[in-house]
């Protein structure tokens, strides 16, 4: 392309005079001409004014410029300190269903939902009326045996004893006057006064009363030995055996009405009055309001820094409680891949928490990793998700400096700053700040 000077001034007023000259024959065109060649006259120094200004720019444009920059010296380390918090789960220690062993008519049910109870309080009773008569019979029958054994461990009575005594006699003259009439009769017999039947009747009537007296003699001795260690023990097992039965009346008129195991919330009523219900169907959920745990799933490397008897804050909406680590669950969630850590709370905590509730346990941790501290200010957007640092670099012997892009790998972010990893080496000098006006290859210089 090829590029015309422009004409010189001397040059211009007479293209002017000649315009003139040609155009002065015809007067209706005077004022146009004349308009023209002023034009000519005052336009021409003008475009050469700017001619010049425009050659003056791009030689300026030509020359390299240099840009001042901060920097930075890499200083590599081996970890760094951060705080991380984790969610968990408010979870009561103990959750019972609570019914009954026996089946039975529901006749009181003595809480509502939401009512905090005690250990020991009752929460609901059945029917008992069969027990308390099944009872009273039971106890007709071990005062029965109570009094058999008293009378067996106090023995025969002094009368009973001058009775037998008595009977003893009596039989001893009822022999002696048998065996005299027998004698008679066998004389008789020897005789022919009396029949051989009549002789065996007396014969035999000896022998009963013999019989009767040994009987009566054994009854005596009975009674003045006393009552033998074998009855004793005998009824004495007896009453045990009716206390035990009483006994077991007695547990199932106190499991009739169920009692808090321990202090809690009423979760839920089941069943209401009048129902009847089979043995362990339930009636009341209670779940237990006192010294809650923190259920909160922590990764394996920071679980295992935990050491029990160890104090936490724990979180919980906008309040902030003290807790205490308790245990540390060996298995690892296969999902989650964390291990679960167990927290006590104060038991300040207990009115204003509920189980269920979400908390956040926050853990300082010191996270092992080699990198280097850059400020944000000093990273640029790369490809691949990756991050650019402006590193300087000699240009020639005259100490001036050029920037060549770091590929980086951010690893972690604090405010303003960011550790990160790549190919920067220890000693090496970062631009620090500015680094939207560079690219790559530009000659800065460095301020430290």
């Amino acid at each position: 392309m090829t590029v015309h000077s422009p004409p010189s001034s001397s040059q211009a007023t007479h293209f002017a005079r000649k315009a003139l000259k040609r155009i002065g024959r015809h007067p209706k065109t005077a004022a146009r001409a004349g308009a023209i060649a002023l034009l000519l006259v005052v336009g021409i120094p003008v475009v050469r004014m700017q001619l010049t200004h425009s050659d003056a720019s791009v030689a300026e444009a030509g020359e390299p410029t240099v840009t001042s920059v901060e920097t930075l010296t890499v200083e590599t380390v081996d970890g760094y300190d951060t705080t991380r918090a984790y969610t968990g789960a408010i979870a009561a220690l103990r959750a019972s269903d609570l019914g009954f062993e026996r089946g039975g008519e529901l006749v009181a049910v003595l809480v509502e939902e939401g009512d905090r109870v005690a250990a020991g309080a009752p929460l609901a009773q059945l029917d008992i009326s069969n027990l308390q008569t099944q009872r009273q019979q039971l106890e007709a029958d071990q005062a029965q045996a109570l009094a058999v054994l008293l009378e067996l461990e106090a023995g025969p009575r002094v009368e009973d004893i001058a009775a037998a005594a008595a009977t003893v006699r009596q039989l001893e003259q009822e022999l002696a006057l048998q065996r005299t009439q027998r004698s008679r009769r066998e004389f008789l017999y020897e005789r022919g006064a009396v029949s051989r039947e009549e002789l065996d009747e007396f014969a035999y009537g000896q022998g009963a009363l013999q019989a009767q007296l040994d009987q009566a003699r054994s009854r005596l001795q009975e009674l003045q030995n006393g009552t033998r260690q074998e009855q004793i023990l005998a009824q004495r097992a007896v009453v045990q055996k009716l206390e035990a039965a009483i006994a077991d009346v007695d547990v199932n008129i106190q499991k009739s009405t169920v009692r808090s195991p321990f202090a809690g919330i009423i979760a839920d009523r089941q069943v209401d009055e009048g129902t009847v219900i089979g043995a362990g169907q339930s009636v009341v959920r209670l779940v237990e309001d006192a010294a809650p745990e923190a259920r909160i799933g922590i990764p394996v490397a920071t679980a295992s820094q935990l050491r029990l008897g160890d104090t936490q804050p724990v979180k919980l909406d906008a309040e902030t409680f003290t807790a205490t680590v308790t245990a540390v669950l060996p298995e690892v969630d296969p999902e989650t891949r964390t291990q679960m850590a167990v927290f006590q709370l104060d038991q300040a905590a207990v009115p204003s928490i509920n189980p269920g509730q979400i908390v956040r346990v926050e853990i300082a941790e010191t996270i092992p990793t080699a990198g280097t501290w850059l400020p944000t200010a000093a990273l640029t957007q790369d490809i691949r998700g990756l991050w650019s640092a402006y590193v300087l670099t000699s240009a020639d012997a005259d100490s001036t400096y050029e920037v060549q892009p770091q590929s980086v790998e951010i690893l972690h972010q604090e405010s303003d700053r960011a550790l990160v990893r790549g190919t920067l080496q220890p000693g090496d000098r970062v631009v620090a700040d500015g680094v939207h006006r560079l690219v790559p290859g530009q000659q800065v210089n460095p301020i430290e």
